[in-house]
């Protein structure tokens, strides 16, 4: 899998909307979850995609900076179409390259932020990531918010 993290700015047509077209897949129509999927946090957001030799989208993921040297990362998402072929460790490789591309991005990061729907919590404990809130509602899926501390 090839990873490229770029700017909203740098995104071709094509890109931006095969980025659109899985997360809407997914998030609104797979998880039956009518939201406003697309916001203005793209334009500042850094989105990282890991693509097949053909150029399919794999894995998605949102990069953002926050104050206090923190960043965040957000609309992790793996293909339904790959996630249907497991043991390939798909989302591992996203999760961990987002940490990287955070690195690289904004060296000073000394926190890692994410809402992490609730039944991803091992997976992302798996990565350092510890839970500082109760489980809440978002958009009537149970989410809880989790932070990784960097050295």
């Amino acid at each position: 899998m090839q990873f490229i993290t770029t700017s909203f700015d740098e995104l071709t047509v094509r890109q931006l909307q095969q980025i659109y077209k899985l997360r809407v897949a997914v998030f609104v129509v797979e998880q039956a979850c009518p939201y406003q999927e697309v916001d203005d946090t793209d334009l500042m957001a850094w989105h990282l995609r890991g693509l097949d030799s053909t150029g399919q989208l794999l894995v998605y993921a949102r990069l953002m900076r926050e104050a206090n040297q923190q960043a965040r990362i957000g609309r992790v998402i793996t293909n339904p179409i790959v996630r249907g072929l497991r043991g390939h460790g798909y989302g591992q490789q996203l999760l961990q390259q987002a940490i990287v591309q955070i690195q690289a991005l904004w060296p000073s990061t000394t926190q890692i932020n994410i809402q992490a729907q609730h039944y991803l919590d091992r997976f992302y404990r798996g990565f350092g990531f510890q839970p500082v809130s109760g489980v809440y509602l978002e958009d009537g899926i149970p989410h809880q918010n989790m932070i990784l501390t960097l050295n």
